[in-house]
């Protein structure tokens, strides 16, 4: 397990690129001065609107075969679509991983016991001890379930030097995602970068290659990138947030946050917040989605109207069609989550909001209610952390 002290630099800040220059690196307050600490690099593709996930291209194989993996932090299992053979699947954008019998991970090997443990409370046993069979359920009702299998990744640091580790990942047979089979998969399965011990990020940090820290930026034009280990960040602008140990799952969270818009409160009690860049929008509980959609509407003048889209529950439309948030944004104030008097989360109108293909402009952040939720999740859309002047 990752430890609850497990720091994470929340590089949730939107950039826009520019001119190629060197990055200054922003350390951790852990990060030791030895060269030996290593980082392991990734360029990030997809955006939350209209292709609502962001993916990393990951070499696995030996031959090395590349495959997009939809990133998600809100869960511990890497998995891929494979032929084992397969059961149920999505067209995928590459050909289907075949696993070997060498590759199958036994039964009795602790991330086995460990993955069927986080699964169903203290069940330890599997119905072959030849092979480790999972199955995951996601809280959007898809699925997978597979075996267990260890292969070759190909890695990248940071100083632009490859190496090869034996990683362990889920080969899965049975997809039950959206219709399966009858459209193209953007991505060939998901990269589980959770605080569990069979999350690649604990993998590598188990053989020595980097420290348990995980940080991604995601760029408001789409892509960004993925880091592994503690001695690089791509903006001095980070700020260092200790993670609580989450009381709604195996979460990244920074603890409770007291919600505020345009700096004054909004007059809900703290509600704990998570990190899942696997969720494509941010969802609040039930009593900040509701006290957030009040004060939104209050602020709004009367160009905007109320209006019926397909892409998000609520959308307006304005007195011409919008093209970009940039036409919109001086509508709407900045939302604060405040974690303590140090440190808040500011999510600003250009990352709450999102302007669709019939241009009207809508509100990303979703009531978590319908899903049941009692905690608020920080999903695909941007946010940056802030010392606050509230």
């Amino acid at each position: 397990m990752a430890p609850a002290c497990l720091l994470l630099p929340l590089l949730l800040l939107p950039f826009a690129p520019g001119p190629a220059q060197a990055a200054t690196p922003a350390r951790s307050p852990s990060a030791s001065a030895s060269s030996s600490s290593t980082s392991v690099v990734f360029q990030l593709q997809g955006d939350v609107y209209p292709t609502g996930h962001y993916y990393a291209t990951m070499n696995i194989g030996d031959p090395a075969r590349p495959y997009f993996l939809d990133i998600d932090t809100g869960s511990d299992l890497t998995w891929l679509q494979c032929d084992a053979p397969c059961q149920s699947c999505n067209k995928v954008p590459h050909p289907l991983y075949k696993p070997t019998k060498s590759k199958i991970v036994p039964c009795a090997d602790s991330l086995c016991t460990t993955l069927l443990s986080s699964q169903i409370p203290n069940n330890k046993q599997c119905p072959s001890p030849h092979q480790c069979d999972y199955k995951i359920k996601y809280t959007d009702s898809s699925s997978s379930r597979g075996v267990l299998v260890t292969d070759s990744f190909g890695l990248t640091l940071r100083n632009s030097s490859r190496v090869s580790r034996s990683l362990t990942f889920g080969c899965g047979y049975d997809q039950q995602v959206g219709k399966n089979g009858a459209v193209q998969a953007a991505t060939d399965g998901l990269l589980g970068l959770g605080r569990g011990s069979v999350s690649l990020v604990s993998q590598l940090k188990q053989q020595g290659i980097t420290k348990n820290v995980l940080a991604h930026c995601l760029s408001t034009n789409g892509g960004g990138f993925l880091y592994f280990g503690d001695d690089i960040v791509s903006t001095s602008r980070a700020m260092w947030v200790p993670m609580a140990r989450s009381t709604s799952g195996n979460y990244y969270s920074p603890g409770s946050g007291t919600l505020y818009f345009d700096k004054h409160p909004l007059g809900v009690k703290p509600t704990e917040v998570v990190f899942d860049s696997g969720s494509t929008y941010t969802y609040f509980a039930a009593q900040p989605y509701q006290a957030t959609v009040s004060a939104i509407q209050a602020g709004l003048s009367k160009s905007l109207t109320k209006v019926s889209d397909p892409s998000l529950p609520l959308c307006w439309k304005g007195q011409k069609v919008f093209k970009s948030v940039s036409d919109i944004k001086k509508e709407f104030k900045s939302l604060f989550l405040m974690f303590s008097k140090n440190t808040a989360m500011e999510i600003a109108p250009e990352n709450y909001l999102i302007v669709t293909k019939n241009g009207n402009v809508c509100l990303g952040i979703l009531d978590g209610s319908v899903a049941k939720l009692n905690f608020n999740i920080i999903g695909g859309t941007k946010s940056r952390l802030t010392q606050p002047g509230l």
